[in-house]
């Protein structure tokens, strides 16, 4: 059963910072193409693909540059990748068309609605959220993402065995990402703790190049929705 959602989660802080021109361009230009409504019915994957495929759900994708080399990377699987800030959306959608890629779609909006609203229960075979912001101090605990009622959500979400990949480089959001995952009854740790990192199928990206130079240890969790069964 899932947690209530309240208060809302929000998957964000909106810190847009610069939107260069290009971004701004690429945005109006390439979104018709490549862009999802945050709110409406029930995501059909394969209208939106025009086939069907392995279906993949980044959150809070920054730059794009992970997602981008993933989606080029797996073209048989279909990504959708969420992001409040538009300079991020735009730089995507900059690089999706330049690339030619039609395996994905990009949500500029909250991922909260998103989940709840459009993706159906059991429908997506891999869940990412990478280097959320880690809210580190005590009294902002509650802002972070990661809270039982999302875990929740997003196992609700996946179809049985599929895969809740994060991570993060502050150790204290890493033990707290433990221990909610660890308590989600849908969900099992592939790993005794954490898997190696970076995990085998999630390239580098530019904020944890930045962390590793700073001696910034990097923690991946690898969650599995239970089967059916409860094995």
């Amino acid at each position: 059963m899932l947690h209530a959602l309240t208060p809302p989660v929000r998957s964000f802080v909106r810190r847009e910072g610069r939107f260069t021109p290009a971004q701004r361009q690429a945005l109006a230009l390439h979104w018709p193409d490549y862009g999802l409504e945050a709110e409406g019915e029930r995501l059909d994957w394969a209208q939106v693909f025009g086939r069907v495929a392995p279906r993949v759900v980044e959150i809070g994708f920054g730059d794009g540059a992970t997602l981008l080399s993933m989606a080029q990377a797996q073209p048989d699987r279909d990504f959708i990748g969420i992001e409040v800030h538009r300079p991020g959306v735009g730089h995507l959608l900059r690089h999706i068309a330049a690339h030619q890629l039609t395996n994905v779609r990009v949500v500029n909006a909250d991922a909260v609605p998103f989940i709840t609203h459009r993706l159906a229960p059991a429908s997506v075979e891999r869940i990412n959220l990478f280097f959320p912001d880690p809210w580190p101090k005590k009294r902002h605990h509650k802002r972070r993402l990661i809270q039982p009622p999302f875990v929740a959500l997003l196992a609700d979400r996946l179809k049985p065995g599929g895969v809740l990949h994060l991570a993060t480089d502050w150790l204290p959001y890493a033990e707290w990402m433990l221990a909610v995952l660890t308590a989600e009854a849908k969900l099992m740790n592939q790993n005794e703790h954490y898997a190696e990192s970076p995990a085998a199928d999630r390239p580098l990206t530019k904020f944890e190049r930045r962390g590793l130079r700073l001696g910034h240890s990097v923690r991946d969790l690898l969650f599995q929705r239970r089967l059916e069964s409860g094995t």
